[in-house]
């Protein structure tokens, strides 16, 4: 049976419409991290979000490529066209090159996902590697009329686009609303409007990441990043781009005034957005300093949580809210989604206890498959796959007490529903007892103390022999400036 993915449209406005894709290839690109800290619950959330769509498209048979980008340039203080870039100011404080922040935080990044089992892409582009298609895109756009240099400067005519197009189609907005909307910022008088936006910054003198350009020294506005790579390695069209309800505007508006300006075509067929992190209503963010890391989730260090939760409870918790709903975060969520987690999971380790009754009728099994592709198709609705998901721990945990009964054919299928759904589209993975993760963490500790104490004394023959064997079992440990974590291979 064929199960053809609907997607909503957000052009639309219309929550009824579903469009199918167009054809067996899915290009999809979803705006990545900005790599100058540790990723928090809000990075999380569109991570999980587009790695489960990446699996379902998979699992239905579509080639994809998933392009996930890094911004390791050009990303503000406010995300606007002013300040200092925000990785230049880390390695500014830090004394260090901004690439040596780069690499930090991309394999911190790469850590806490792997955590999380979230997917790679296919390509993860950097900004700073495509500076000359991003210099190529905007003298495309000058070439075309909707830009202009200002004091070495390159910003976006956004009059001059609505004179033939229309900004705001994504967000709603109408240029009206921009000009009574639109603050004074520092550099605004090199504009000919004040809601422009900058394609290209000239770099001032203590300014660390610049570029040679025919403009100026300098480097390029956050936005063009997304447009460039996106294209370049899916095509002047392609199908999905994805990201956080807070890139909607500006982000991805300039995005879409971008690719038309350039190229007279709008290059994406669909966008997706998820919805925020809150914490008591509010937006969780690194600017607003209300934000908790997934190191912190995972290790309980935090004055909001009561202990820790396993990478799966957090995956977990994302996964119970729909992608487009806001998800409100707190320590009683969280033990609740933990306590929900194991009992799925507890379930599926009852189906090998059951004794099958061969006088028991087979249920219909496929009406709970085909309720779960719905589900998915359904704009991507996983809490209705789980909440399918808990009817079927009634009747396992029924049969167990042989309240109820099932038949070899229903167990059988029951597991292969948890392969399909659970742990193939969903991600989520089997754990063991809290008890025993508990205790492995314990285990692994008291190894890694050992470990620590053998490098004091210079003893690296026992310290690699414990490296070693650790690996040969699965367990993979990494030494970084100030700790050293381990991981399940």
């Amino acid at each position: 049976m064929e199960h053809p993915l609907f997607i909503f449209n957000t052009l639309s406005r219309k929550l009824e419409q579903f469009v199918p894709l167009h054809s067996p290839f899915v290009g999809m690109y979803v705006c990545g991290p900005t790599v100058y800290g540790d990723p928090h619950l809000g990075h999380a959330r569109p991570a999980v979000t587009f790695d489960v769509l990446f699996r379902y498209l998979q699992h239905l048979g579509y080639k994809v490529r998933y392009v996930r980008n890094i911004t390791d340039v050009g990303h503000l203080e406010n995300d606007a066209d002013h300040g200092e870039d925000k990785i230049a100011k880390k390695a500014r404080l830090e004394q260090l090159e901004p690439m040596e922040v780069v690499q930090y935080y991309t394999d911190r990044y790469h850590y806490f996902m792997d955590q999380m089992n979230v997917k790679r892409p296919s390509i993860e582009p950097r900004a700073s590697g495509h500076i000359i298609e991003q210099q190529e895109w905007i003298q495309q756009i000058i070439n075309n009329g909707f830009a202009y240099v200002s004091n070495g400067s390159v910003y976006f005519d956004i009059e001059k686009y609505t004179q033939h197009f229309h900004y705001g189609k994504l967000s709603g907005r109408k240029l009206d609303d921009l000009l009574a909307t639109t603050r004074e910022l520092e550099g605004q008088h090199e504009k000919r409007h004040p809601f422009d936006f900058a394609l290209w910054k000239k770099a001032a003198p203590e300014h660390i990441m610049r570029w040679r350009s025919p403009w100026s020294d300098g480097f390029p506005g956050w936005h063009l990043e997304c447009s460039v790579m996106s294209t370049k390695y899916l095509g002047e069209v392609f199908d999905i781009h994805g990201g956080g309800m807070d890139l909607l505007f500006p982000h991805h508006e300039c995005e879409i005034a971008q690719s038309v300006a350039a190229s007279g075509k709008e290059s994406v067929r669909y966008w997706i957005h998820n919805n925020l992190v809150t914490i008591n209503g509010q937006k969780m963010g690194k600017s607003l300093g209300n934000f908790i890391t997934l190191d912190e989730l995972f290790n309980g260090k935090n004055s909001l949580l009561s202990k820790a939760f396993h990478p799966m409870v957090v995956r977990f918790f994302i996964l119970q809210a729909h992608y487009r709903g806001t998800l409100d975060f707190s320590n009683e969520a969280l033990l609740a989604a933990e306590k929900g987690y194991y009992r799925l999971m507890e379930a599926y380790q009852i189906l090998n206890k059951i004794k099958p009754s061969p006088n028991t009728s087979p249920l219909s099994m496929e009406e709970y498959q085909q309720k779960c592709f719905e589900a998915l198709n359904d704009d991507l609705n996983t809490p209705k796959v789980l909440a399918i998901f808990f009817e079927l721990v009634k009747i396992i945990n029924g049969a167990y007490q042989e309240i109820e009964s099932l038949s070899e054919q229903n167990i059988q299928f029951i597991k292969d529903l948890y392969h399909t759904f659970i742990f193939e589209i969903l991600g989520l993975l089997p754990i063991e007892s809290q008890q025993s993760t508990n205790l492995l963490e314990k285990v692994m500790q008291i190894l890694l103390d050992e470990r620590m104490i053998a490098r004091h004394r210079k003893d690296f023959e026992t310290s690699d022999r414990i490296r070693q064997k650790l690996n040969n079992i699965g367990i993979e440990i990494k030494d970084t400036k100030t700790h050293t974590e381990w991981k399940i291979i």
